[in-house]
């Protein structure tokens, strides 16, 4: 199986993060489409971040509303592995779990403009293929083009999703949170 997976705080989800699922699922040539939430994220302590249980609870809601296809999961996998909570220990796990999938990490061009703040990222990018989605102001072909050309085991591709300019934090200082 071919297997995107799509790691977030999702605090809150929101259509941004659902355009991306819906483009994925309909446009890309994957067997499954996995959200999972990340109860703590290394690079946002000290954000304000609402329960876990309480955000995984409603990303399963709010994902079975948005999509009526078995195809599109949540998964609360990182609930379960050790601390701390590493993106290349997550796909580490799935992988060796499941050698039988192909896995593909779906980001967007904001986090692979700091992805050299990432643990491990250069393992990352060697060992998965990686979707890179448009998040202003950065240009995801760019990126992309800048980090194959670094290192020929790299796979990261920039795919064409719809930009939105929307992201949790803006909610959540709209909000007050």
């Amino acid at each position: 199986m071919i297997v995107a997976l799509f790691l977030g705080s999702f605090n809150p989800l929101h259509c941004g993060h659902v355009a991306i699922g819906r483009y994925i699922i309909d446009n890309c040539k994957v067997d499954q489409m996995q959200y999972i939430l990340s109860p703590i994220n290394p690079l946002k302590e000290g954000q304000y971040l609402e329960d876990p249980q309480t955000r995984l609870k409603r990303l399963r809601e709010e994902i079975a509303l948005e999509f009526n296809d078995s195809r599109v999961i949540v998964s609360d996998i990182e609930f379960h592995l050790a601390k701390p909570l590493y993106t290349i220990n997550t796909l580490r796990h799935l992988r060796d779990n499941n050698p039988e999938n192909a896995y593909i990490l779906i980001i967007g061009a904001d986090n692979l403009a700091i992805i050299d703040k990432w643990y491990k990222w250069h393992e990352i990018l060697s060992e998965f293929e990686v979707w890179v989605y448009p998040r202003a102001p950065h240009d995801a072909k760019i990126l992309a083009a800048k980090y194959n050309a670094m290192n020929p085991q790299y796979r990261i591709r920039a795919i064409d999703a719809p930009l939105h300019n929307i992201s949790s934090t803006q909610i959540r200082e709209k909000n007050n949170l």
